[in-house]
């Protein structure tokens, strides 16, 4: 028979996690998509950008591509030389020129050559300097407003001896870290691209790049991948000052102030891409990068670190998000089945290990190719996939074992409900098992009640069956129900106790006892002046018990003919003048420790057969 307290099965429970499983699901998806949107920033993205730093930094520190090198303007070069920034050209001619000397294939200089110089000596000083290298490039800028966009290059005299130049605009994500440059910037002058191209397109020898598109740009005969429209990642080396550490030699740093004084060997930039640029913190061209959030990276360095990646032709690249997408669903179905293992500690213990062989995997794929697999939506998707169903069954557990408390109750002590809720499963309430049964009625209570008003027969009622409820409860009974005086009560469940035929027997006689108490206070009170007697049937045997009624009332009760035999022999209690009355069934499990003496053998009311009835007249002494 199938219980009416528990409505929710095992299926109604799986439906309602696929439906949490699904509805995370789905909000997952939405908030991956919205952070597709332009201009719009989620946690979640915010988290996958954190990620994405922390692998690079596991990966560790690489050797910087020998092929560049940065030449600083740091706080050395401009303590050294006492000069104020920005420098006469002069001084930069003199940097240029000796690098032109020492060979350098391609210098790069991080300075504005929009304006002539106050002086025209200084820009024919920087013009022979320039004209001496193998190739040059220099920065522009676009500058866009809400109503104009304007481009500013070098000048003429400069176009006409550097080999190109480009913008140096960086991309700061949301986090204001540094993850990458804009690849180009389109106008209606024309596109232009980043002076990193130009840098490397001189170094390789390359054509110009071409067919700008929102996810990638040809570049050296390669489609090098773009995110957000026209943004490049950078795959650093390391944190700042990695193209400014020269380990293989014995020297200091490439300071531009030291650098006509030879205090560097000449071959150190021979072939080589030379970027002259900022360093020092007075000027602030420093940006937090992956590696360095705290301490800040010059911007030569981001420059030389995207220039690598061009001339070693190896690039990061972003899983496309219908694969994030997909791995989201992926999440959602491995959750699930996660969410079917019984124990919630073995569901858990596999989230923390798929979770732990996804990092891996993504970490080992990074390391290997350059592929950054989305980590935090897949895995948010995993962990609240397994999390939150449980923690709903969990919940919904402890209201049922509320719901169940509330019930039994009104039956049994709160010390046995706890332990029934402990230790029994409360499917298996519904069962056919032995029970002993009591029935106990106030002998002339109806004709008393008739003498006295309703609220006195309450007020004499309710103590009675208060006192006699603890008595059965003391003895591990339950109450099945009241009827007017009469209790009817059961032993040996919800709690199976072996002995439950002797638990009764012990109850009846306490409750005797409690009654000749509540006569005795009753006649003191003045209520009435009778004595009352009680009369006790007690039977064993086999009957239904279980939680009986409907979804909007239920009750915890027995059915069965020897649960109507109990009645049937505390009926008989007034025709053999005794008060507690049993059956031969209850008598065979209690007479080694009760004082029992047969009284008749009759046939009762419902019955074919006859049956044996014995007075309990006391426990047995010694």
């Amino acid at each position: 028979m199938r219980n009416p307290l528990e409505r929710q099965t095992s299926s109604s429970i799986n439906r309602r996690q696929i439906v949490i499983i699904v509805v995370l699901m789905l909000l997952l998806i939405g908030i991956e998509i919205t952070g597709l949107l332009p201009g719009v920033s989620t946690p979640l993205e915010r988290l996958e950008l954190s990620a994405r730093d922390t692998a690079m930094r596991l990966r560790g520190e690489r050797d910087p591509a020998p092929e560049i090198v940065v030449v600083a303007i740091d706080d050395d070069s401009l303590n050294w030389l006492g000069e104020r920034w920005p420098w006469s050209r002069e001084r930069v001619a003199e940097i240029v020129s000796w690098l032109a000397e020492a060979g350098a294939r391609v210098v790069a200089l991080d300075f504005t050559l929009f304006d002539p110089a106050v002086d025209p000596a200084e820009d024919e000083a920087l013009l022979a300097a320039l004209d001496k290298t193998n190739t040059a490039v220099t920065v522009s800028q676009v500058i866009s407003t809400d109503f104009s966009v304007s481009v500013l290059r070098p000048i003429a005299m400069y176009e006409d001896v550097l080999d190109g130049y480009g913008i140096t605009e960086v991309e700061r994500d949301d986090d204001s870290i540094v993850r990458g440059i804009v690849a180009y910037k389109s106008t209606s002058q024309g596109v232009y691209y980043n002076w990193a191209f130009e840098i490397a397109r001189l170094y390789l020898g390359a054509e110009p790049p071409s067919d700008p598109r929102s996810n990638a740009i040809t570049f050296n005969g390669t489609k090098v991948p773009l995110v957000q429209g026209n943004v490049l990642l950078i795959d650093y080396a390391g944190p700042a000052f990695t193209y400014n550490n020269p380990t293989s030699y014995n020297q200091r740093p490439y300071s531009a102030a030291f650098l006509p004084l030879d205090d560097y060997p000449a071959e150190a930039f021979r072939d080589k891409i030379v970027i002259i640029g900022a360093t020092s913190e007075t000027l602030q061209d420093l940006y937090p990068t992956p590696f360095s959030a705290t301490t800040l990276t010059p911007g030569v360095e981001v420059i030389a670190n995207a220039v690598a990646m061009l001339i070693e032709d190896d690039y990061l690249r972003l899983a496309p998000p219908w694969l994030t997408l997909l791995l989201v669903v992926a999440a959602a179905i491995v959750a699930w089945f996660l969410v079917k293992i019984p124990r919630p500690s073995l569901s858990i213990a596999g989230v923390v290990v798929i979770m732990l062989g996804y990092f891996l995997i993504r970490y080992l794929i990074f390391v290997l190719t350059g592929w950054q697999f989305a980590i935090m939506t897949p895995l948010t998707m995993l962990f609240l996939g397994v999390i939150v169903p449980n923690l709903e069954q969990a919940v919904t557990q402890e209201i049922e074992k509320r719901r169940v408390r509330s019930l039994f109750s009104r039956f049994i002590s709160p010390e046995m409900v706890s332990q029934m809720l402990d230790t029994q499963d409360i499917d298996s309430l519904n069962k056919r098992t032995e029970l002993t049964i009591l029935f106990s009625d106030i002998r002339g209570f109806t004709s008393l009640s008739e003498k006295l008003r309703p609220e006195q027969v309450v007020a004499l009622l309710n103590p009675y069956l208060e006192a006699m409820t603890e008595i059965i409860h003391k003895y591990g009974g339950t109450v099945d129900k009241y009827e007017g005086d009469a209790i009817v009560a059961f032993f040996g469940e919800p709690i199976p106790y072996p002995d439950h035929a002797m638990r009764a027997a012990h109850a009846s006689l306490a409750m005797r006892q409690e009654l000749t108490r509540l006569t005795e206070r009753w006649q003191r009170e003045g209520h009435f002046t009778d004595t009352f007697e009680m009369g006790i049937g007690l039977n064993t045997g086999e009957v239904f018990v279980g939680l009986v009624g409907s979804e909007q009332r239920v009750n915890y009760t027995i059915i069965g003919d020897d649960a109507n035999l109990a009645a049937r022999i505390q009926d008989l209690t007034k025709e053999y003048g005794w008060p507690i009355l049993v059956s031969h069934s209850t008598y065979q499990q209690i007479k080694d420790h009760y004082l029992v003496e047969f009284v008749d053998t009759r046939r009762v009311k419902g019955k074919v057969e006859p049956v044996t009835i014995y007075k309990l007249l006391g426990l047995k002494r010694g």
